[in-house]
């Protein structure tokens, strides 16, 4: 079995770097990304079952894309602007790009010094070189001062080997600068001799190593790259701002969840996120979505005939790559397209009126719980162990199992209405990697995480129409605790954004500084009091002798008046 298993690993490896290299000797990438994913380019000699590993690798080839790859990625809401000097000012700021690592701040935002490093970062960095240039000491420069924001070229490396580079450098942001024009903008952008420009926008993806990375990147587009490095390299200073939103909803706020029943990303929010979703009630609305790729757009339905082996259902309509890289045995891509479509049912009977879906997440808790083991692949398609999940999670088997038969079933080259669904939503909101967090329609960026989940959720909502979870929970340092518990059980939040601190930190540091100031002020009082009667006690302890001594002697004052009715003072 193991060395079955190795084997496959080994030919889709070799096929995966056949078609990496095919890409990066491209004169349009994405257009042979495009290709290789419509099956039109197929390796010779290519039969049935490397078919179905090749679209297999499909995705795999778009996530660990080389960073001269180019693509279509959604646009966010972030900010870039540039303050200093003011001839960079720009009224609607800088169009760019978010990267797909990082995590950046969200309702908040980063105002820093700008360097330009004319290194590649491609393996350390040297924070003594760079514009613009500064103070020398002991024959070389002072190093970037913290807090600071690096640009760096495009190119030589992954974005994501860069991005750490630099973070490790100290750095609190990055920003790419492109190093080729795109052909929409050659009227505004100047290529170098002889370069050629391209036609989509680069991919700024993970390179499969970016979980480590926590400070949050943009590209900058060649045009305004230029101008930007052009005045750094003239030692001026320029100071940036990049600001992270999210479109903001009076009343409720949308978010959606990209991935897939074997991601193992974004398992962990999916155990823990019902309590959350429950709390959030009906001001906001959820909505699950398969990541499931097109059959007949891959060339694995042909003429009603499946060509992709196990990945399909529907005779090649709906694919999805094998999990276990094994074609022969345990999990298909099948199996899980069948579980994309039955959770997609769950939701639609218990979660799509409410927004909440409580048994929805009822459901993935128990089926994670009972029916997904590594060790044990068939449990997830073992119908005893599934109708177990649904049971304990108050699910009618029954009305899932009618669902799914409704919106078109798995067998035959039938369409299916709620798979198509899911197919128009990927290529309506541009979805290419997952799992992927969509609130109020902007993609989240970073690790997917409860706390980011719940941050980026809550600052979609205008200022004073947050739910209560969000003032508890939203800035608490440990939020799934917070969340299970209904309060912040650490004590203070941490920090909250640039706009201030949350309003149960406030309050509560509030009530702490007025407590002490009384218990101050009181203590003072009593010192003061002490201190007085200790100097009256000194005082008569100083008279009460002289009274003592003359207790006999008359000391009084007397007035007496002359022979002629004048008055005169005596003292006796």
């Amino acid at each position: 079995m193991y060395a079955r298993r190795n084997a496959v690993g080994q030919t889709d490896r070799l096929l995966a770097r056949a078609a990496t290299a095919r890409i990066r000797k491209a004169e349009d990438p994405a257009t042979t990304i495009s290709k290789l994913a419509r099956g039109l380019l197929e390796p010779p000699l290519f039969v049935h079952r490397q078919r179905a590993r090749m679209k297999s690798l499909e995705l795999l080839i778009l996530i660990f894309a080389w960073s001269g790859v180019s693509g279509s990625v959604p646009v966010g809401t972030s900010k870039l602007q540039i303050h200093i000097p003011k001839s960079l000012y720009k009224t609607n700021g800088y169009d760019h790009r978010d990267a797909l690592f990082g995590t950046p701040p969200y309702g908040g935002s980063i105002q820093a010094q700008l360097y330009y490093t004319d290194q590649s970062l491609c393996t350390t960095a040297d924070p003594h070189r760079g514009y613009p240039e500064r103070e020398t000491k002991n024959d070389e420069m002072l190093p970037w001062q913290s807090p600071f924001v690096l640009m760096i070229d495009r190119g030589d490396c992954t974005f994501v080997a860069k991005v750490r580079n630099a973070q490790r450098a100290g750095a609190t942001a990055v920003l790419i600068a492109d190093n080729t024009c795109l052909c929409v903008n050659q009227d505004t952008c100047d290529n170098e001799e002889g370069a050629s420009c391209e036609n989509q926008e680069p991919i700024m993806a993970d390179d499969g190593s970016g979980n480590d990375i926590s400070i949050p990147t943009f590209l900058v587009f060649k045009q305004d790259a230029d101008v930007i490095k052009h005045t750094l390299k003239d030692n001026k200073q320029v100071r940036v701002e990049m600001a992270f939103a999210v479109p903001t909803n009076q009343d409720s706020v949308t978010y959606d969840l990209w991935s897939t029943p074997v991601d193992p990303v974004s398992m962990p929010i999916e155990r823990n996120f019902k309590a959350a979703a429950v709390a959030l009630g009906d001001k906001a609305h959820f909505s699950p979505k398969m990541y499931i790729y097109d059959g007949m757009k891959a060339g694995c339905s042909q003429n009603g005939e499946d060509e992709c082996y196990n990945l399909c259902t529907n005779s090649g309509r709906y694919c999805a790559v094998d999990p276990d890289d094994d074609l022969d045995e345990g999990l298909s891509g099948a199996d899980v397209v069948t579980e994309s479509l039955r959770r997609l049912c769950v939701w639609q009977v218990y979660g799509e009126n409410n927004g909440v879906g409580k048994e929805y997440w009822s459901y993935i808790e128990e089926f994670l719980s009972r029916c997904y083991d590594p060790e044990n692949e068939l449990l997830f398609k073992d119908e005893t162990c599934i109708k177990n999940a649904m049971t304990r999670a108050s699910v009618d088997s029954s009305l899932i199992e009618s669902c799914m038969a409704d919106s078109g079933g798995l067998e035959g080259d039938v369409a299916n209405k709620i798979l198509d669904q899911q197919l128009a939503d990927k290529e309506k909101s541009g979805i290419i990697l997952i799992p992927s967090l969509i609130v109020n329609g902007a993609p989240i960026r970073g690790e997917l995480s409860l706390a980011t989940a719940l941050k980026a959720i809550c600052s979609g909502y205008s200022r004073g129409s947050e739910p209560p979870i969000c003032d508890k929970c939203a800035m608490c340092n440990d939020v799934s605790a917070c969340v299970k518990h209904g309060s912040c059980l650490s004590g203070f939040s941490q920090a909250a954004s640039v706009d201030g601190v949350s309003s149960t930190t406030f309050a509560g540091t509030l009530l702490v500084l007025t407590v002490l100031a009384a218990v101050t002020g009181y203590i003072q009082h009593r010192r003061q009091q002490r201190v007085m009667r200790e100097q009256v006690r000194g005082i008569l302890a100083q008279y009460m002798p002289l009274d003592e001594d003359q207790a006999h002697t008359d000391t009084s004052v007397g007035i007496e008046q002359d022979g002629e009715g004048r008055s005169e003072f005596t003292i006796t």
